[in-house]
Formats: C-alpha cells, sequence, structure tokens
C-alpha cells in the first residue's frame, strides 16, 4: 500500500484503528510483535518502541536488553481477522540499539543490506515463494493431533480434499491485506497443501512469507485445525518445502547462468540457513526433495531447476529450503551468492538431465550432495569465508552452536 507516516496518522484515525501491532522476527523467523494504541504512533516513528530483548532468542542477555523497533510506515496492512471496529492494523519494523545503531541481529536489515549490495553492483532480484504445510485435526483441548485433515493426494479434488475451503479462506484473506496469490492446490502428504506468491521484490517477497504463515496459522485455528509448516511432519510422508523462485529484474544475456553458477558454489555453506532444523535433514532426498547440488531444466529432482517458462516468468527455483528458514537470511545469502556467481562469471556447470532419485551408484557417485545432517552443515558455514562475510559473527554463532 505504500503508506508515508502521515498517511498512517490519517488513516488510523478515520479507520477506527485501536490498535497497532508493530512485528519483528527473531533470528530464526518466528515472528514477534508488540500492540500499541494510536496515542502513541507519533512516539513509534520518531522514537521507536522499546522492548525487552534479553526474552527473545538470540536477542542478548540482561545486561543489554534495550532495543528499539521503527515501523516501517509502508507495510501498514489491516488484520482482516480482527474486528471492524476498533480495527488492529500492522507494520513491520527495523530494530536498533537506543543510540539508532541498526541491530546486527535483525534479520530483516541483513537483507536490505543485501538488496543495497546487488543494486550497488547494477542488480535487482525479484523473488516468489512457495510454501507447503500439513493441516491436523485438534483435540477436545484445542491441542495438535497426528490425524491429518483429510487423505488426499497430489491435486486431488473435494470432497477427498477437505482442505479447499480452508485455502480460499487463506488466499481471500491474503488478497485482503494486498498479497497476491498465484495458485493453491492439495500436495502429495494427507493433509499437506501448498500456496504460491506472485513474485515482488526480495523485501516484499520475505514479508509476504512472515505474514503468509500467520495468516495460514490463524485461519486454521479459527476451522478447528492445527498448520504445520515444519520440514517433516509425518516421518513416512512428503516432508514441507520453501521453494524459492528468483530471477534478475532486465535479465543481461548469460546473467541468470551466472547466478544460478553461483549458488551452486556457495550452497554447501548456505544450507544451515536453508535448512536450520535437525529435522530439516529428513526431508532432503525424499519425495522431490534435492539431495544433490545440481540444476536441470524443468526436473525436480534437481536442487535448482529453470521451469518451463518465458518473457517476465523466466526463473530459477531453488528447491532445498524449508519452512524452518527465516526467509530474510535466505533471500539474502542467495542475492549474495547470485552476485558472486555474476561478478566473478562463474561458469555454470552442464546440466544433469537424469532422474536423481532412480539413478545409479555410479551416476550419482560423480555429484556432489547437500550436508547430511546439521552437524554437516554447521561445520562448512563457520569453515569458509562466503557466510561470514555477509552473516554478522553473532547470529553465525547462534546458528552453529551447538
Amino acid at each position: 500500500m505504500n503508506y508515508s507516516k502521515d498517511e498512517v496518522l490519517q488513516y488510523v484515525m478515520e479507520e477506527d484503528v485501536k490498535f497497532i501491532r508493530l512485528a519483528f522476527c527473531d533470528v530464526f523467523g518466528k515472528q514477534k510483535n508488540i500492540s500499541i494504541m494510536p496515542e502513541e504512533l507519533p512516539r513509534a516513528f520518531k522514537y521507536g518502541i522499546g522492548f525487552d530483548a534479553s526474552a527473545v532468542a538470540g536477542f542478548g542477555d540482561e545486561a543489554h536488553s534495550d532495543l528499539f523497533l521503527h515501523p516501517e510506515p509502508e507495510t501498514l496492512t489491516p488484520l482482516p481477522w480482527r474486528p471492524e471496529h476498533g480495527r488492529v492494523v500492522r507494520m513491520f519494523c527495523n530494530i536498533t540499539y537506543p543510540d539508532k545503531t541498526p541491530f546486527e541481529c535483525d534479520s530483516r536489515t541483513i537483507l536490505k543490506q543485501a538488496i543495497a549490495s546487488a543494486k550497488e553492483a547494477g542488480y535487482a532480484f525479484n523473488f516468489g515463494a512457495e510454501q507447503e504445510f500439513y493441516l491436523f485435526k485438534l483435540d477436545e483441548n484445542g491441542e495438535k493431533t497426528n490425524a491429518p485433515y483429510d487423505n488426499a493426494g497430489y491435486m486431488d479434488i473435494a470432497p477427498a480434499d477437505r482442505g479447499e475451503n480452508i485455502r480460499r479462506e487463506i488466499c481471500l484473506t491474503l488478497e485482503q491485506m494486498g498479497i497476491r496469490t498465484e495458485s493453491s492446490h492439495h500436495e502429495e502428504g494427507p493433509g499437506q497443501n501448498e500456496i504460491d506468491f506472485r513474485y515482488s521484490d526480495a523485501l516484499t517477497a520475505a514479508d509476504n512469507v512472515m505474514t503468509f504463515q500467520t495468516v495460514v496459522k490463524t485461519v486454521a485455528n479459527r476451522n478447528g485445525l492445527f498448520a504445520d509448516f515444519s520440514p517433516k511432519p509425518v516421518d513416512d510422508m512428503p516432508g514441507n518445502g520453501f521453494h524459492v523462485n528468483f530471477s534478475l529484474v532486465d535479465d543481461k544475456k548469460e546473467a541468470l547462468n551466472y547466478a544460478i553458477a553461483g549458488i551452486l558454489d556457495k550452497i554447501p555453506e548456505m544450507t544451515v540457513f536453508l535448512n536450520p532444523l535437525e529435522q530439516s535433514y529428513k526431508r532432503l532426498g525424499q519425495s522431490k526433495a534435492p539431495n544433490y547440488i545440481s540444476w536441470s531444466h524443468e526436473n525436480r529432482s534437481q536442487l535448482i531447476r529453470i521451469p518451463a517458462a518465458v518473457g517476465e516468468f523466466k526463473r530459477a527455483e531453488l528447491r532445498s529450503p524449508d519452512p524452518a528458514a527465516n526467509p530474510y537470511l535466505a533471500f539474502a545469502l542467495i542475492i549474495y551468492a547470485c552476485l558472486s556467481g555474476l561478478e566473478n562469471s562463474v561458469k555454470l556447470p552442464d546440466s544433469t538431465d537424469i532422474n536423481l532419485y532412480t539413478a545409479d551408484k555410479d551416476t550419482l557417485s560423480g555429484i556432489k550432495k547437500l550436508p547430511s545432517d546439521i552437524e554437516n552443515a554447521r561445520k562448512l558455514a563457520v569453515e569458509g569465508d562466503f557466510i561470514k562475510s555477509h552473516i554478522p559473527q553473532r547470529v553465525l554463532d547462534i546458528y552453529c552452536k551447538d
């Protein structure tokens, strides 16, 4: 909606807004917020709103616990599931120390820095997200059960697909918030669903991922269900993927190839940020989740595939991340890896035009693999120079501690 500060103040007054949620996330991408009253909004814009950082994972201890939230007016959006009278709105925030120095663990600022680096190098990126989630029934106490909402399969329809109306409500809610979805459907697992976004700039796309998970969980709960975004909710069923589509604005000849080559080169060091849980590594290598560092056109067994598309929809799809990833850190590292490929003219290796799930051992032996577990992923992140160059040491320590 791209409001200015003055327009936000006017909107709050004219639209009977009673609560303003100032949203941010911890280093792992878990969304947080504090609600303020309309009278406090001018102060929030001018000075920021303080909070106790020691209570937020990875943000500090009691000795240095004061941080400030600075709302960004252009991110204003109403929360449609809240009452129309006494409305509730939300804005994403930047986080600073009391002296207004940017807080190094603010992952949204880290992404902004990556975008600025790309702009300085003469590049801009668009991102589109595809996230999968399971719907489970709740028990009589409102707690999650292990019973999936349905037993439908890939792209099945009602009545087998019981999630149809849930996805409809999610998409309509997102539309009310100014977020455009492209498609939605039932996925392979029982009770598993997917909703895809239209592409946008990197920061907007990451904000939309944060909003999406909140909306999905809210709508599911209102319908007596639990939405599970964890990488592997059911051991013997497909895991949840976070497929990241990326493209270069005004793509020059060969530029996308260099960008893809950069990701293939840096993916081992990046993986702990794209797959941050032990459970994440139970997903990789199964049910169309990649296990090898390779690329191809259309092939869904690859780490990166080039979907069949033309014109503005030409893009590459990175298939290894899962929804446990912090989207701000994930997109920042993808941008930096692409820039590495572009600036060093890294040669794109030959495409791997085979099905990696059915290939024989001799064929697979010559292809590098993704880290097999979180310990190996942490080791690669710490040992290389790439992550240290772009992720603050404090954030790296948080992700790579035992």
